[in-house]
């Protein structure tokens, strides 16, 4: 039987004779460019088998691309008396000279690949914890021979890290007081004057902003832009082999990395939480002057009997909290980061997402701690 196998894109008619599979036209990219025309070929294929003799002296173009299509159905092995022409030749033997891998199989469908993936989380969450708490512990014993030979403590590093990670965030976290405090007190005006008890957001400001949004603000603030940095440095110091030439010198990493920057966090964040307060709450108090025309005189008059200096000593608590918690994450993650640069972006995103996630969890501690505590 004689097999013809057209190459338009209309038709492939077949025709059987003595046979033979004889295939014409073109079989090259531009013939094969349309999405269905490489499937209506292939089933033209399926239909006449391998088992044929085939002549492909019809064929008037044949490219890389329609030899694979043919090679592909053939199993990569030319079938026994095909006709060939001398280039068509040459291009199958390159296509044999450079087999293709067949395409894997479909994995199966893993229906407790969720239960392993919560797994993996929580042995690589006990990990970070236990690794935390040794540094941690380190940090202890640096911090007593820091208090029993302060002469030779690094007091020169813990100096660049207040100003770093206090002096020169004083713009952004004034900034962003500033704004947040307007907005708190716009919204609540709006609301107390509904009810005609404006004269009480100075008790609502005061209270919120010195004991819950003030702290956590300041915090999130710092780790977005301390902690990363802290990371960051740390991390670049692991690539450039640093942390491997000061092991090589006998310099303690806990004495010269991490007890300068978790003291300089711990002396600057309540600072730093009570800078953000008064910004916030000036902004508060510009906004309730124009939304609700209280006097600037009479809500600075009365805002200390508002807050009360337990309030205060609440944000202090929570500041240096907060801030040595920034500091230890940033320098474990930072600690942890492999001579690479794409473990650098990783560790430096997860040290930024774990400490302020952390920051929240230590103020809902200290929420339900503060109210049992009737404070």
């Amino acid at each position: 039987m004689v097999m013809s196998l057209k190459t338009d894109a209309t038709a492939l008619p077949v025709s059987e004779s003595a046979g033979v599979c004889r295939l014409s036209g073109d079989w090259n990219v531009q013939a094969l460019s349309l999405s269905h025309e490489v499937d209506r070929r292939r089933h033209a294929l399926q239909a006449v088998g391998v088992s044929v003799k085939w002549d492909l002296s019809g064929i008037e173009r044949l490219d890389a691309v329609g030899a694979q299509v043919l090679w592909q159905y053939w199993g990569q092995a030319i079938p026994a008396g095909t006709d060939l022409s001398a280039g068509q030749q040459a291009l199958f033997k390159i296509l044999a000279e450079h087999p293709v891998a067949a395409a894997p199989s479909p994995a199966a469908t893993d229906w407790f690949g969720w239960i392993r993936t919560m797994g993996q989380g929580l042995l690589t969450s006990f990990d970070h914890g236990r690794m935390l708490l040794l540094l941690l512990g380190s940090l202890l014993f640096n911090f007593v021979g820091f208090v029993t030979r302060p002469l030779r403590g690094p007091w020169r590093e813990i100096s660049a890290q207040i100003f770093r990670t206090g002096a020169q965030a004083l713009g952004i976290t004034a900034l962003v007081g500033f704004l947040i405090g307007i907005v708190l007190s716009y919204l609540s005006a709006q609301q107390l004057a509904v009810f005609g008890a404006g004269q009480f957001i100075v008790k609502l400001l005061g209270v919120a902003i010195v004991r819950e949004l003030g702290p956590v603000l300041a915090a999130i603030l710092v780790a977005g832009r301390s902690g990363s940095s802290i990371t960051a440095q740390i991390g670049v110091m692991r690539v450039t082999q640093e942390l491997d030439a000061m092991a090589v010198m006998g310099i303690s990493e806990g004495q010269r990395l991490i007890l300068p920057r978790v003291l300089a966090l711990a002396l600057t964040m309540p600072l730093l939480v009570l800078w953000t307060d008064a910004m916030a709450l000036l902004g508060g108090m510009l906004a309730a002057k124009f939304q609700l025309g209280l006097s600037v005189v009479w809500f600075a008059e009365r805002l200390p009997d508002a807050i009360g200096i337990k309030n205060y000593w609440i944000g202090m608590i929570k500041g240096v909290t907060f801030g040595v918690w920034i500091a230890l994450v940033a320098c474990h993650f930072g600690l942890r980061i492999e001579p690479n640069t794409e473990s650098l972006g990783k560790g430096t995103t997860a040290s930024v997402v774990t400490a302020i996630t952390g920051v929240i969890l230590i103020d809902a501690i200290y929420a339900i701690i503060f109210n049992e505590m009737n404070i």
